[in-house]
């Protein structure tokens, strides 16, 4: 392997690494729990389509990211301030 062609890490030996094949290594990877991407939300939010106003996309566009989540956020407030039952 070339020191410059990036296929390793910054300070990786591979040289030096354990052999993983070996001591009970495949064992405990076989029992390890496979957890894949982030963990999930007691109350995820729930995708939708609603239609709204462009002055009112392009007002919380103007704030660039998070937009959406602003518009969450300013709903959200609505309701803490509006009694709708």
């Amino acid at each position: 392997m070339n020191e410059n062609d990036g296929s390793t890490a910054r300070g990786f030996d591979p040289d030096t690494a354990p052999d993983l094949s070996k001591d009970g290594w495949p064992e405990k990877f076989a029992k390890a729990p496979v957890r894949r991407g982030r963990p999930r939300k007691a109350r995820p939010k729930v995708s939708t389509t609603i239609r709204l106003s462009p002055e009112v996309i392009d007002h919380f566009r103007a704030g660039g990211r998070g937009w959406q989540t602003r518009i969450d956020d300013a709903l959200r407030d609505w309701i803490k301030q509006h009694d709708v039952a």
